[in-house]
């Protein structure tokens, strides 16, 4: 076997992890496909299918390194979310703590000298950064914008080539 049973363990735990981060996203592109806020929605429905690819990259390197594959239940996504804003905070925060998880992966791979989990995981690491200044910066504009005026968001985002 050429990953630890610690890391195995913590990566079968990170594609529940990945696989809620996914539902919770489709509750959000959801929130604004009803708002008819479409490039909102695009952008959250495109973060669902990059979370299910992230747990799928866990799924196949634990197969590829002879772990064990045992996927846990996924955790309840939340549906009811009040306002765009609360949608983006969240979708924030659960980029902070995925953050959190992958450290602590890596810290599993450090511990163990395990240099194919530290180099799997370097990519996780340099996208969770990625994520987070992408979901604070929406956070940012839509503030910004207010609730009232999300129409402004729609543009923005159509600036950056969204669409």
């Amino acid at each position: 076997m050429l990953i630890s049973k610690e890391l195995q363990d913590g990566m079968n735990a990170q594609i529940g992890n990945e696989f809620g981060a996914c539902m919770q996203y489709l509750g959000i592109a959801g929130y604004f496909h009803k708002d008819n806020l479409t490039l909102l929605a695009k952008l959250f429905f495109e973060q669902a299918e990059e979370e299910k690819e992230h747990a799928m990259k866990f799924v196949h390197y634990i197969l590829e390194t002879d772990g064990e594959l045992r996927i846990p239940p996924v955790s309840q996504a939340k549906f009811d979310f009040k306002s765009a804003e609360e949608c983006v905070e969240a979708a924030l925060s659960w980029e902070k703590d995925v953050t959190a998880q992958i450290t602590r992966l890596m810290d599993i791979a450090v511990e163990k000298k395990d240099y194919l989990g530290q180099n799997f995981l370097k990519w996780f690491i340099d996208e969770q950064l990625e994520e987070i200044t992408k979901m604070d910066g929406l956070l940012s504009v839509v503030r910004r914008a207010g609730e009232k005026n999300l129409i402004m968001v729609e543009a923005y985002l159509a600036h950056l080539g969204t669409e």
